[in-house]
């Protein structure tokens, strides 16, 4: 099974688990989607380590525009 086809797996099913439980999500998002439509996959080697991971996740979100100010925040 390719990569793209577990991705799209996974995020259909957490975004279907979220939007059930908490309904008024899905009208506070943009378009609706919980995801984005990229993912970062690598082979466990040379490249796939827990520091390039870790710098991976840090860098998430700072290259884009920012399109819409009244993001959600989640209270864990």
């Amino acid at each position: 099974m390719p990569v793209s086809r577990i991705v799209q797996i996974i995020k259909s099913i957490t975004a279907r688990e979220i939007f059930a439980r908490h309904k008024e999500i899905k009208k506070m998002l943009w378009g609706g989607n919980l995801w984005t439509s990229g993912f970062y996959a690598n082979t466990v080697g040379q490249y796939g380590n827990e520091d390039m991971i870790r710098t991976y996740v840090k860098k998430q979100g700072k290259e884009y525009k920012k399109v819409y100010t009244g993001q959600l925040k989640f209270d864990m």
